[in-house]
């Protein structure tokens, strides 16, 4: 949830920190800190809100050191307040930490019990009191955080450094997301990689219980036996532009319209030149060099034909995504298909074998209770993939993971990672499908050709976004929406909704549109907008009939759809490409994007970063 950085090197320490928390300030933004060496002593400078008050308190300021590190919160343990924003210090120690700890008060009343006080509400303040408190009984500081790690249960990703060890910082991680940059005679430690991406692409990242000590002259790696490892770095392959605003207003503008190219790169080598063959060879590789598939014994590339159910888990957007891949999977292989919200499937009482294929969605690859039940299915000896836009993230680690490559996605607000998890879900399915033969090679074909189109199709709505703005225009003063959607374009009405809420802060719910005369039905009258998703197909007669009920009422109908004839009259319409109904979902979520956008800059809200929300959710 929270950002955090540290820096070893020769730059301005407190530039390279405020650079990097700039790039984080999407996993939080109700106050900030950071930590540098002036004269030989730690400076800690922590301010409330968002990071440009931090900016103004460091303004003219140089760092002599060549240590610091920084934070931007999303609160947790005590309100934003600069009391509670980090860094925190206990003795010579600085700490910034990612997570929660969730004994910190057991451990907390033992501390104090012992003379320590306490000045915030916050876990992190325990934690760096229980490190020193180690430090203080054995002098080796690296000894000292694998006792306190030993003692705390729950997530974190921190950031260490200590007076006595000017020219060096302590990381460590375990649940939370931890990647370090390295770079000639520097390194970075970061919660997500464009913090350091101006500097380096050559990452690794830490595994669970591991612990990195780096300093100018080198970096060092222990796991939880306190053996030195030698992970191998990878290179990131985006473009540092591609996490810039390039000319847009807010980023979320950028990456609605990133879309076609995010798809582009998202089917890229996966069809074959004949649309015969769809290519995920995340699958077909062996077992040594994909990871594995399940806890259950060896892979044989016939796994497809054992599978008996498969189960989704996801959250947020990526359970919208998983909801729309639903529909897909049933169609094309033929079999039960459940879809589980990650927070819920973790504690149900599961009875998961290798035939039960558990998919689990994650833009991050770092949501908290995604990754546990996927930990947990892969524990119970289910058959486990993933589906993420992160490389080397902890939930790619886990087993076998199908890539979205949308690129980086800096809005607090899902876009393209939605559109691009359907359009993966898609080729999976067309994949199993032809591997358990249930799918027609003729029907592929042309599902293939379609397909390739998609990009093209996308554009032609964001040529159209002036549309969409005219009629935001129009609507943006509503303090209530309904969105309603049939079928496959259901999930789609679940998150238009969400988007709306989300950055707007109006209240709108999504419902089947058969659901309606069930409860919704109350709430309609001429104040209440009514979106309505009704793509021509075999259910576009039934949501006509929807359309009237609520005309009817009073209601303000907001149609979007692929007729432009519609015999209805509603109060708004916009028409978007008529494409394969396995395509549609996709398409049709581009214009509901905008128009969430386009409300909530009418509206005056904070598009990018929404108040109480952050981009990677990596506590419970």
């Amino acid at each position: 949830m929270c950002g955090i950085i540290g820096y070893v090197g020769p730059r301005n320490v407190i530039s390279v920190v405020i650079e990097g928390l700039r790039r984080l300030e999407y996993r939080g933004y109700d106050s900030a800190g950071l930590a540098y060496f002036k004269e030989g002593q730690v400076e800690i400078v922590r301010s409330v809100g968002k990071l440009f008050a931090l900016e103004e308190q460091l303004s003219g300021k140089y760092s002599t050191g060549k240590v610091g590190i920084g934070h931007t919160r999303w609160a947790t343990h005590g309100v934003p307040s600069e009391t509670n924003a980090h860094p925190h210090k206990s003795g010579p120690l600085v700490l910034v930490h990612n997570g929660i700890i969730e004994n910190y008060l057991p451990i907390k009343r033992n501390l104090q019990n012992k003379g320590r006080t306490f000045t915030s509400e916050t876990d992190t303040e325990v934690f760096v009191q229980l490190i020193n408190d180690c430090y203080e009984q054995q002098p080796n500081l690296e000894d000292a955080l694998f006792e306190a790690m030993a003692q705390v249960r729950g997530s974190y990703a921190i950031c260490l450094l200590s007076e006595t060890a000017p020219d060096q910082i302590i990381a460590a991680r375990s649940g939370c997301p931890l990647v370090i940059g390295v770079a000639k005679k520097e390194f970075f430690a970061a919660s997500d990689i464009p913090a350091f991406l101006p500097y380096t692409r050559e990452v690794l990242y830490l595994e669970d219980g591991e612990v990195a000590t780096f300093r100018e002259g080198g970096l060092e790696i222990k796991n939880r036996k306190r053996t030195v490892v030698t992970p191998k770095t990878q290179t990131i392959l985006w473009d540092p532009v591609m996490a810039e605003k390039g000319g847009y207003r807010h980023f979320m503008l950028k990456e609605i319209h990133e879309q076609p190219r995010a798809i582009i790169d998202t089917m890229r080598g996966r069809i074959g030149q004949d649309s015969a063959e769809i290519y995920l060879e995340e699958l077909d590789l062996p077992l040594a060099e994909v990871g594995p598939l399940t806890v259950a014994g060896p892979i044989v590339r016939a796994w497809p034909q054992r599978i008996s159910r498969v189960i989704l888990i996801a959250c947020g957007t990526s359970w919208h995504a998983a909801l729309t891949g639903k529909f897909y999977l049933e169609e094309m292989t033929r079999l039960p298909v459940e879809v589980d919200i990650a927070s819920e499937f973790r504690y149900r009482s599961l009875h998961l074998t290798a035939s039960d294929l558990v998919i689990a969605l994650s833009q991050s690859g770092e949501t908290a209770d995604t990754l546990a039940g996927l930990r947990e299915a892969k524990k119970q000896g289910a058959t486990i993939l993933a589906i993420s836009n992160t490389v080397g993230s902890s939930i790619s680690r886990e087993g076998a993971v199908v890539y979205t490559h949308a690129g980086p996605e800096i809005s607090v607000a899902s876009t393209k990672a939605f559109t691009t998890q359907i359009t993966t879900l898609l080729l999976l399915a067309m994949y199993l499908g032809k591997k358990r033969g249930t799918f027609a090679e003729q029907e592929q074909r042309a599902l293939m050709n379609d397909f390739t189109q998609l990009p093209n199709q996308i554009e032609t709505v964001l040529q159209d976004e002036g549309k969409i703005a005219a009629m935001a225009k129009r609507v943006f003063r509503s303090n209530n929406f309904l969105y309603l959607g049939r079928g496959v374009h259901f999930p789609v009405a679940l998150e238009g909704a969400l988007k709306l809420k989300e950055i707007s802060y109006i209240h709108a719910e999504g419902y089947p549109s058969g659901e309606m005369k069930h409860g919704p039905i109350a709430l309609i009258d001429e104040h209440m907008p009514v979106v309505f998703l009704a793509p021509k197909d075999r259910l576009y007669e039934k949501a006509l009939s929807n359309m009237m009920e609520v005309k009817a009422r009073g209601g303000k109908v907001l149609l979007f759809t692929n007729e432009p004839d519609n015999p209805v009259e509603v109060a708004e319409t916009f028409v978007f490409p008529k494409v394969s109904p396995y395509l549609s979902p996709i398409v049709a979520t581009v214009p509901l994007q905008l128009l969430a956008y386009h409300i909530a800059v009418l509206r005056g809200s904070d598009v990018d970063q929404p108040r109480n929300l952050a981009k990677s959710v990596t506590v419970e």
